[in-house]
């Protein structure tokens, strides 16, 4: 019997060892690219379907690569200074193209609450249309091998190589992240520094931002959902003064406020969508609640459908089964359809309402807008 065993045994060390190794080769810290190497090539679909490498690029006098994404908020307070960089150049024979580096299967929706997207190819493909971006949009997320290759630690991180594609600069674009306290003055010395054939004066520099999202390293994007599993969802009973506080909102938050009903099928299909919206911004400066128009003796029912959900916002039943007096108490404006839908302002200003389905991006948007995307 020991004999019959024994390969099966070594196949099995064998396959174990290999596991070890492969998972210690991605667990490695990925290195920076040094000053004086050679740019590694590359092919990425970029957001306008076709794919590049680097011979795409073989005319520029000077390429800079930045390696930057959707969601983080430094990545963002930069993004006006990247587009005024490449205009600015563009014409002296500088090409400056962006890659996003991240799997997006290594972000939880939590790390989102800076954005109203996350790093998705189809995200970043509205990105470039809703900044007018004049440069290529690289995804690089699905194997990562450029972004392996090159060495971002933080998005935004900036390469810049010469004619010969050896790298010249790698670092910041600049020391302020803070919007309007700077322009990309790092980069644009090095660019002028090399367009008049003069060394850098200081080719290196640290950055500063959110750390690239590697797949390897999706802890948390993937225990983060079973956390949430577990949070309790309770549900109280609310009367009309109790609603004219929440319409108040003496906070300093933004509110989400859902009036919804189990019967309303409408109503049960989209709150998955809130669900997600509480899970990205609810760190920030933002709260969702839920009003149930359901009768108060089916208070146990909605709560249980909403733990289903998993819905651990606030949640709240309307404590009567006038549901005209709802419709008043909530607002006058609204014609009494379901779902119903209201962003409210820290000062109890109305932002957004609609009755019927909301549209989940636009709703990120304002949410977004309102909480800020920068630090």
């Amino acid at each position: 019997m020991m004999n019959f065993l024994k390969p099966n045994f070594l196949i099995g060390k064998i396959f174990l060892f290999l596991l070890f190794v492969s998972l210690n080769i991605f667990a490695t810290d990925v290195k920076t690219l040094e000053i004086g190497a050679s740019a590694p090539d590359f092919s990425l679909r970029g957001t306008d379907g076709k794919t590049y490498s680097l011979n795409s690029f073989s005319d520029a006098k000077i390429l800079a690569i930045v390696f930057t994404c959707n969601h983080c908020p430094t990545a963002q307070a930069y993004e006006d200074r990247m587009i005024a960089l490449a205009n600015d150049y563009k014409a002296k024979g500088v090409t400056l193209i962006t890659v996003s580096p991240n799997d997006p299967k290594a972000i939880a929706l939590d790390e989102l609450g800076y954005s109203d997207m996350s790093d998705t190819y189809e995200e970043m493909k509205i990105r470039v249309k809703e900044k007018g971006y004049t440069f290529p949009y690289l995804y690089d997320g699905e194997t990562q091998k450029m972004s392996r290759a090159y060495g971002p630690i933080a998005t935004p991180h900036l390469f810049i190589f010469d004619k010969n594609r050896k790298l010249q600069y790698v670092g910041r674009l600049d020391g302020s992240e803070k919007i309007g306290s700077a322009n990309a003055e790092d980069a644009r010395n090095a660019f002028d520094a090399l367009l008049a054939g003069n060394p850098i004066a200081t080719p290196v520099t640290k950055t500063f931002g959110c750390s690239t999202k590697w797949s390897e390293k999706s802890e948390w994007a993937v225990k983060a959902p079973l956390e949430w599993a577990k949070e309790p969802v309770n549900m109280e009973l609310i009367d009309d003064k109790g609603i004219a506080e929440l319409l108040a909102n003496k906070t300093d938050k933004i509110r989400l406020i859902n009036v919804w009903a189990t019967w309303c099928g409408p109503c049960v299909t989209e709150m998955p969508e809130f669900v997600t919206i509480n899970r990205m911004y609810r760190r920030r400066d933002f709260e969702f609640i839920t009003i149930s128009a359901d009768k108060p003796a089916k208070k146990d029912k909605a709560q249980e459908l909403l733990k289903k959900m998993q819905a651990s916002g606030k949640n709240y039943t309307y404590n009567s089964e006038d549901k005209y007096k709802l419709i008043e108490a909530i607002d006058p404006k609204w014609q009494g359809a379901l779902p119903y839908t209201l962003l409210i302002a820290p000062n109890g200003k109305i932002l957004y309402r609609t009755q019927g389905a909301i549209v989940p991006q636009e709703m990120k948007r304002m949410i977004v807008e309102q909480v800020g995307r920068v630090y």
